[in-house]
């Protein structure tokens, strides 16, 4: 295939410069033009007065050290859980027999579902916080390890038992590093899925974290923080997505 013109690039490049520019103009001009409520839909503007307005308030800074806490302790678990059931059950018929049609009965049941059972089970502490990320994780990364398992080349499987390999170091010495690619796709697909996952677990009963900020801002008609709110959420949501794909290609460079 032919290099793209210096032209093409240039203007591919200024694309990319200009694309949140223009998104946050076109919106401060539908906002102001009285096209919409400037009060149900406000400019970004008065969005950042208001982000402004939070962290003078000092909460904003505690909120997300909160909703990065959860994330981080429920994606964490969610993680190791999901890895080595699914590396047990993509090695294992006896194993996948038993668990996967139990996982594919509750795999679809979405977290917010959890929340009002949640909230008997463990009240308003964090441990309820923990489990509904830890439950949006945990799924994604089972079936991406279960998968990656099963697609190792079955040749290089063949060729470690020849060479005397036991079974117990066939695990870590074959099979997870055969399947490490699939895995970091589960875990770069479930950061995403934390994060709104965080959502229910937030409206789970707490007292901070910025999914609680925006349903108290949206309750008192406060829309600019709302917004602001889910602004701060897409931008960390980001960042945590672009670094584990440099790190990812890193660690698993072979894929």
């Amino acid at each position: 295939m032919a290099g793209i013109s210096k032209q093409q690039a240039s203007l591919n490049r200024w694309t990319l410069i200009l694309s949140i520019p223009l998104f946050l103009g076109g919106w401060e001009i539908i906002s102001r033009s009285g096209i919409v409520n400037p009060v149900l839909f406000p400019p970004p503007s008065l969005v950042a007065i208001a982000l402004y307005g939070w962290a003078k308030e000092g909460t904003l800074l505690v909120d997300i050290a909160m909703s990065l806490s959860r994330v981080l302790v429920g994606f964490i678990s969610g993680a190791i859980a999901g890895i080595l059931v699914g590396i047990l059950t993509g090695r294992y018929q006896f194993i996948e027999n038993l668990l996967t049609p139990v996982f594919q009965l509750l795999r679809p049941i979405p977290p917010i579902a959890f929340v009002p059972i949640v909230i008997l089970w463990f009240g308003l502490s964090e441990l309820g916080k923990w489990f509904l990320v830890f439950w949006g994780v945990f799924f994604t990364v089972w079936i991406a390890a279960h998968l990656g398992v099963q697609k190792v080349d079955k040749n290089l499987i063949r060729a470690a038992q020849c060479l005397g390999t036991p079974e117990q170091q066939m695990l870590p010495q074959v099979l997870f590093p055969g399947s490490l690619p699939y895995i970091f796709v589960g875990l770069r697909t479930s950061i995403s899925i934390s994060f709104y996952t965080l959502v229910a677990a937030e409206l789970a009963g707490t007292f901070s974290g910025i999914a609680y900020r925006i349903d108290i801002s949206q309750q008192n008609l406060q829309v600019g923080k709302s917004l602001g709110g889910l602004i701060i959420l897409g931008i960390i949501s980001a960042i945590a997505d672009k670094s584990f794909g440099v790190v990812s290609k890193k660690l698993v460079w072979w894929k």
